[in-house]
């Protein structure tokens, strides 16, 4: 994996104090953790711990992550002690053979350098009939969010760009190997009242933008929050598949 320019160790402690789990994603997370009786699970990506620690406390499930940020993984640890993380890229997973049953990563693949790689990394340390969720943002999902696109409109370019079409990630899974792939969605609609989080950048999207162009949307914002909560949107598009049963 690689941070495309962006510094994600000095972001490490805006991410501990602004990101959340998507509750749509952690729900279809959960029951196909359920459905399949899935005992050993690999956040690739994991930051500093969000949906490791929700998928630990609903589901009581083993759950391993990797980041390639030793800051993310320092907030993880200081949240979570104890639990098994380790600084690795998403290309060389440092796992056994057969040794999973669920691979997911949320909002990372962009990030992924050599996704032939990682995909085939993942095909190898599955057990037959395993799953892989790569949870990511569609150009539709791009388009869409609010208030990172509507407020911010000049990371729309630069998010289409650096985001892999579902089309192309169905293509690389299907050449992997993997099997009976499927799109599910997630799409949350609450009430934004603060704007905190994108004053201070909480969201990698708003470094690829200018200091002015990211000063008028927080300006924009903090307008609207005046007279009121701005109805936001957070989408994701969820991307399954399998490998062979033996």
């Amino acid at each position: 994996m690689t941070p495309q320019g962006i510094d994600y160790q000095s972001l490490a402690d805006d991410y501990a104090r602004h990101r959340r789990v998507h509750p749509g994603v952690l729900q279809q997370l959960l029951a196909v953790i359920e459905q399949q009786q899935a005992h050993d699970l690999l956040e690739v990506g994991c930051g500093t711990g969000n949906y490791l620690e929700a998928i630990s406390r609903v589901s009581g499930t083993r759950v391993v992550g990797i980041d390639p940020s030793p800051a993310m993984l320092e907030q993880l640890r200081a949240r979570l002690p104890g639990a098994e993380v380790t600084v690795a890229e998403a290309e060389s997973l440092p796992f056994a053979d057969r040794s999973l049953d669920l691979i997911f990563s949320v909002d990372v693949i962009h990030h992924v350098r050599d996704r032939d790689a990682y995909f085939a990394e993942a095909v190898r340390i599955l057990r037959p009939g395993g799953w892989i969720c790569t949870v990511t943002d569609s150009a539709e999902d791009i388009a869409a969010r609010v208030p990172l696109s509507s407020h911010f409109p000049e990371t729309v370019p630069h998010e289409l760009r650096r985001y892999p079409s579902i089309p192309r990630l169905r293509s690389e899974m299907e050449r992997a190997g993997f099997l009976a792939l499927r799109e599910d969605h997630a799409d949350l609609h609450y009430s934004l009242t603060d704007s905190t989080a994108y004053r201070d950048r909480a969201y990698s999207s708003l470094h690829l933008i200018s200091d002015e162009e990211h000063a008028r949307g927080v300006e924009r914002m903090e307008r609207e929050l005046a007279t009121g909560p701005i109805g936001a949107r957070s989408l994701y598009t969820l991307l399954w598949g399998r490998t062979r049963s033996s």
